[in-house]
Order: C-alpha cells, then structure tokens, then sequence
C-alpha cells in the first residue's frame, strides 16, 4: 500500500512539476509585458515632473500676484488717510474762514 501512495506522490510531483515550468516563449511574453510597464512607469513619472513644474510655477505666480495686491492695498489705505487728512485740513480752514 506505502508503494502505491509513494508512486501516485510521485507521478502527482512530476505531473505537477511539468504542468509549473514556463517556456522561452512564456518568459519573452512576460519580458515583453514587463517592458511595456516600464515604459508606462517612465512616462507616468515625466508626466508628474512637469505637473509638478507647472504646479510650482503656478503657486510662484500666485504669491506674486498677492504680494503685488497686498501692496495695492497698502497703497490705498495710505492714500486713504493722507486724503482724510486733507479733507481735515480743508474742513478746518473752512471753519476757520467762517469764523472770520
């Protein structure tokens, strides 16, 4: 009885270790696939590169752009107090005529 199981093991391993192995052709096809990925990958990692450039260019332009409006503000808001302070001025010598 061992005999019969060891030889059914043994056509069952062989059998199976047939069926397992690849051919050349079967390696090529996966070379070729692999290949393929790769080529994708490298092209995957060049198309995030330039987004990521762009992405950095576009934020550069943005700060740039605040910074100019933020100056803009500043600017009004001076303009702002030197034209009350004229309107001051003015409404003071106004009085000041009326009093006369």
């Amino acid at each position: 009885m061992r005999k019969i199981l060891l030889g059914i093991s043994m056509v069952l391993v062989l059998a199976l270790g047939v069926c397992g192995c690849a051919t050349t052709s079967d390696m090529d096809k996966v070379q070729a696939q692999q290949k393929v990925i790769d080529a994708k990958i490298d092209q995957a990692i060049q198309d995030a590169q330039a987004a990521k450039a762009a992405a950095n260019e576009a934020k550069m332009k943005a700060d740039d752009a605040a910074a100019r409006a933020e100056n803009a503000i500043k600017m009004a808001e001076a303009r702002e107090r030197a034209a009350d302070e004229k309107q001051k001025q003015a409404e003071a010598v106004f009085q000041k005529s009326m009093k006369k």
